[in-house]
């Protein structure tokens, strides 16, 4: 073997061998400070276990109470890492009467950690009035940042992530969830939704009633053995939804941001006048003059209403 090969490898050896005791390092610094009095927001894994922090490791093992929306869920992370306490519950059927105890506890000098099944805290699941009600104390709050599932998804999918903007669950009915929609419709940014499996294929159905040909993914399983995003525009998505039913936990659902070209009414008008001569429905004028002119079906029906009832 060369020299240089030789030496290569047995740095990156050296280097493999000592990450062990660094991160043991690290870990046990952060065990041996006490943990200020305060409100802790620690995010635990999606899926993958090995995503938790060494900080949010430290956090949990020292807070003076821990709370999380599933006891039994969360006693899973607590076992595989050898954390042994009890936790309590919070969620949105006891916030209420669990809030006033929880900020009590901490005006008294004790460290509170918050943590939910998966993710980051407060983002589709109890806490911010928590939080909330914490600041107008003047209480502290810490985050303790790691994995969630939003920007898991954005990072891997491939779509524009200079601006998003978070949905998370549309309505569960089809009449109400086209209406937010149609309301989101405009926003110049990736749109990012939470969906369960049993709704997933109506709601992408309405998302391509609604938004059309816009280009979307489904990101399923996030860091877990069997993850995967699926990318294609919307009514490409919705007619695949089916095969991707049945699995468990959350999908990621992501919208493309719409086409910022502007094409110009008059443009669309002319087009649908000589459309409308030429094609036998005014539903074929319409599909005819949006592909042609790359302008939303919606946009271009409406014209052609105006222009049958006279609407200037």
């Amino acid at each position: 073997m060369p020299k240089d090969k030789e030496h290569a490898g047995k740095a990156e050896v050296s280097s493999a061998s000592a990450l062990p005791r660094r991160a043991a390092q690290m870990l046990e610094s952060e065990l041996s400070a006490p943990l200020a009095a305060g409100l802790y927001i620690v995010s635990t894994p999606i899926g993958n276990l090995g995503d938790i922090s060494l900080r949010a490791l430290a956090t949990l093992a020292r807070a003076d109470m821990v709370f999380c929306e599933d006891t039994r869920h969360s006693r899973k992370l607590f076992s595989h890492f050898g954390i042994a306490r009890d936790t309590h519950a919070y969620h949105e059927h006891n916030a209420r009467q669990e809030r006033p105890r929880i900020l009590a506890r901490i005006r008294a000098g004790q460290s509170v950690a918050v943590i939910s099944d998966a993710g980051t805290p407060l983002v589709s699941d109890p806490g911010n009035k928590l939080v909330r009600e914490a600041r107008e104390q003047g209480l502290p709050v810490y985050a303790v940042p790691g994995a969630s599932a939003s920007l898991a998804a954005l990072a891997s999918a491939g779509l524009p992530t200079d601006r998003f903007f978070f949905e998370g669950f549309l309505p569960p009915k089809s009449v109400a969830r086209k209406k937010r929609l149609q309301e989101l419709a405009g926003v110049p940014a990736t749109l990012v939704f939470y969906e369960a499996p049993s709704r997933l294929q109506a709601m992408l159905a309405d998302a391509a009633a609604v938004l059309e040909n816009r280009e979307g993914a489904v990101a399923k399983e996030l860091t877990k053995l069997h993850e995967g995003v699926v990318r294609g525009p919307l009514p490409s998505l919705a007619a695949r939804a089916e095969e991707n039913l049945g699995t468990k936990g959350e999908f990621v659902v992501l919208v493309a941001p719409p086409l910022q070209q502007e094409i110009d009414e008059d443009d669309i008008r002319r087009a649908l006048e000589t459309a409308l001569r030429e094609e036998a429905s005014l539903r074929d004028a319409v599909q005819s003059v949006s592909e042609a002119l790359g302008a939303s079906r919606n946009r271009v029906y409406r014209l052609a209403l105006a222009m049958r009832d006279g609407v200037s």
